[in-house]
């Protein structure tokens, strides 16, 4: 099976469970252990994944790491696990010592949801004080899913790894600096870039000034190329709908595709509702397209599935749910997005239907 599907299901796993898990033992148990099954690792075989494996730290006889990890009798991975409600950061943990005697490359702090893996790439022997890889089992991203990969027991070669993590180390770092730009420009950010085009001295006033301009023009170009990416995907959809109808029209020749606006209510709208399936579905399976007369949520992709219907192109704004079957469509109205988290029983229904 697929290794981001396995993943979707365990996040099902925790989802349905986690209100239920009020220790550390319990989280190893109900999610640490079927994550590392899922890696391929034979959680029965206690020469392969050892819990509770002594780790002597000087003085300190007795010290127990969780669980090691082992290929070829060499320990590979270690895990240090929290409770799901604890935070899965390293600072102040106990891993750094593990690490340090344990002869493992790579080290994996987790409260059962997230997996912070963590290897020593400036100093020898030293575990770094920054993960390289992050899997979030409630936000799966297919490029760490693909980094993951290389953890399972099937395709494990620690070269490559090593390879690999020193430039995610530094995407990480540098993606998050430029995130912090984009919610807080700099001084250093602005004049950069206001030095190209404005050539008058940059005062305190109009430094002010331009910080403002420069959040909210970072923000509205990636707004805009992700809803141009959204609305390409959105028509060629359309297009594939109207050819399943029998309709082939080019679409150099379709004037109808130039009408469909795709507004960023409806995106937030969508996202919200995606939110919501996602306590029941894999996110893979839900789909949208939008229209002329409305903005559409499918299951599969299947437009003979319709989950609900956005209708945000009148004065009144209504979302249209399909609990009671696909040619029952029932129209609501809403007066702002956050109402369509009313609707989550259904929505939950109208999957459960198909």
């Amino acid at each position: 099976m697929d290794l981001k599907l396995k993943l979707e299901q365990l996040h099902q796993r925790v989802v349905g469970l986690k209100d239920q898990i009020n220790t550390e033992e319990a989280t190893k148990n109900a999610f640490v252990m079927p994550f590392i099954q899922i890696l391929g690792y034979d959680i029965f075989n206690p020469t392969e994944v050892i819990p509770e494996h002594i780790c002597d730290i000087g003085t300190k006889k007795g010290e127990k790491v969780d669980y090691v990890i082992r290929k070829n009798n060499e320990p590979i991975l270690i895990f240090e696990c929290k409770h799901w409600k604890e935070s899965a950061d390293a600072h102040n943990s106990q891993l750094h010592r593990y690490y340090h005697v344990s002869k493992a490359r790579f080290g994996v702090l987790t409260n059962g949801t997230v997996y912070n893996f963590y290897a020593d790439l400036e100093k020898p022997n030293i575990m770094d004080e920054k993960p390289f890889l992050t899997i979030d089992i409630e936000d799966l991203k297919d490029n760490a899913i693909k980094i993951l990969e290389s953890f399972t027991k099937n395709e494990y070669n620690l070269e490559t790894i090593l390879d690999s993590a020193e430039g995610l180390k530094y995407i990480k770092a540098i993606r998050k600096e430029f995130e912090k730009e984009i919610d807080s420009p700099s001084d250093e950010m602005v004049k950069l870039l206001v030095n190209r085009f404005f050539d008058k001295p940059l005062t305190a006033n109009r430094m002010i000034a331009f910080k403002d301009y420069t959040k909210k023009a970072l923000t509205i170009s990636i707004n805009e190329s992700i809803s141009d990416r959204l609305k390409s995907a959105l028509n060629i959809n359309e297009k594939i709908e109207k050819r399943e109808e029998g309709k082939v029209i080019p679409i150099n020749e379709d004037p109808d595709i130039a009408k469909i606006v795709t507004t960023e209510e409806e995106l937030e709208a969508f996202q919200i509702v995606k939110a919501i399936l996602r306590e029941k579905i894999p996110s893979t399976r839900i789909a949208a397209r939008d229209t002329q007369s409305y903005f559409g949520v499918l299951l599969d992709d299947n437009n003979r599935k319709p989950i609900c219907r956005f209708h945000f192109n009148t004065v009144n704004k209504y979302i249209e749910t399909f609990e009671k079957g696909k040619d029952a469509g029932e129209k609501k109205q809403l007066f702002n997005l956050d109402e369509l988290y009313d609707y989550r029983n259904q929505l939950h229904q109208t999957i459960e239907n198909y």
